[in-house]
């Protein structure tokens, strides 16, 4: 899976965010052992590699970015890629069409952001036609059905914004609302992002790979720690009217709920509306995992307390790169040591910062929000 807890760091080291790569003009006929991609013919010395990118969808500026990403990577490379996206997050039969799409043009690869375990099948159906396949930012599950993941340590996102919450505490009692992504499907960036958090916070979790099965009061470890309570856990979509939604239900069962954690940036600020609304937005800590420029300027404005900075620009980038190298050279990528994906960075983000626990400014943040 995407990372366990015995091998977790807190924080990672980024890459020099924004920096340009250099593919040069390639072409299919410079594949490794001089065989040609699925569908490409002999002596095409000219034709570009295949690639499709296909995303959860392009109603999320995550998203957004990472086709910008992958565009720049194209436009340098000799690449032909074609864009895809499910039509809402979760949307598994548009994203099994065009990987069926994909294979039937005789693309060199596909890089993927899985909108949950139904697409397994059809990218086993790509692999086995020839094409390589790279999940960005979400592994499929299991996560061997991709060839590599270049993505997030989730887990490790979900425990830094954890540790600073407890930290922000200062010993007080936690009532802790969760605003995840999915409550039909399990996803691994869902229930890593939650069960990080809450091993952040210092809270036993039970099954790392579900959500909202831990025990509902008990201390917390963290910071000082203290008592906490948790109220419950809401799905949103990832979209900011689901996570309005949600909190407006979390509240509902509790209205002192003090600690917000949300799965993105877009339901954290559905949440803060929510809460707003209530009358309860100067006294509640919201955190995300993200670190789009949107989202960093909420956490400069007080919406959001701190947010895990990712790196969607840079996933598309290396995920066009790594296809182009592989039809070029028959060269694969590799995992980061010590782990099952390639990791692509994190870094905590806010302007209260807490003592032994790294983080950047959101004016350091905006600088190379999503891996400008």
């Amino acid at each position: 899976m995407l990372s366990s807890k015995s091998h977790l760091a807190t924080s990672t080291r980024i890459f020099a965010a924004g920096a340009a790569l250099t593919l040069g003009t390639l072409s299919l006929s410079a594949c490794g052992g001089g065989s040609t991609a699925p569908g490409a013919s002999e002596g095409a010395s000219d034709e570009k590699v295949g690639v499709s990118l296909i995303v959860k969808t392009t109603t999320n500026p995550f998203f957004v970015s990472m086709q910008d990403g992958a565009k720049k990577a194209a436009e340098t490379g000799g690449v032909d890629l074609k864009l895809a996206a499910g039509k809402a997050d979760g949307d598994e039969d548009t994203q099994i069409q065009a990987i069926e799409n994909a294979i039937s043009k005789g693309d060199k690869g596909i890089l993927i952001t899985p909108n949950g375990p139904s697409v397994v099948d059809a990218l086993q159906k790509a692999r086995d036609a020839g094409l390589f396949v790279i999940a960005l930012d979400t592994p499929p599950d299991p996560a061997d059905a991709a060839d590599i993941t270049f993505a997030t340590d989730n887990f490790a996102a979900g425990e830094l914004i954890g540790q600073w919450t407890a930290a922000q505490l200062d010993g007080k009692k936690a009532t802790i609302a969760l605003v995840d992504l999915f409550d039909d499907k399990v996803v691994s960036v869902d229930y890593n992002r939650d069960q990080g958090f809450l091993t952040g916070m210092g809270i036993d979790t039970a099954d790392p790979k579900k959500n909202g099965d831990e025990a509902k009061t008990g201390k917390y470890t963290g910071g000082k720690g203290g008592e906490y309570e948790i109220v419950g856990n809401q799905a949103s979509q990832g979209a900011e009217d689901g996570g309005r939604t949600a909190m407006e239900t979390l509240l509902s069962s509790n209205p002192d709920i003090n600690v917000v954690y949300t799965i993105n940036e877009p339901a954290a600020a559905g949440a803060f509306e929510a809460l707003k609304s209530a009358g309860k937005d100067k006294d509640v800590l919201v955190v995300s995992i993200d670190g789009g420029c949107t989202g960093v300027n909420n956490v400069k404005a007080g919406v959001i307390g701190a947010t895990a900075q990712q790196y969607p620009v840079k996933m598309a980038e290396l995920g066009v790169k790594a296809i182009v190298d592989l039809a070029t050279s028959g060269e694969k990528p590799a995992n980061s040591p010590g782990l099952d994906f390639y990791n692509t960075g994190v870094e905590l983000v806010t302007d209260k910062p807490a003592d032994g626990i790294k983080s950047i400014t959101t004016t350091e943040a905006s600088e190379i929000c999503w891996g400008k």
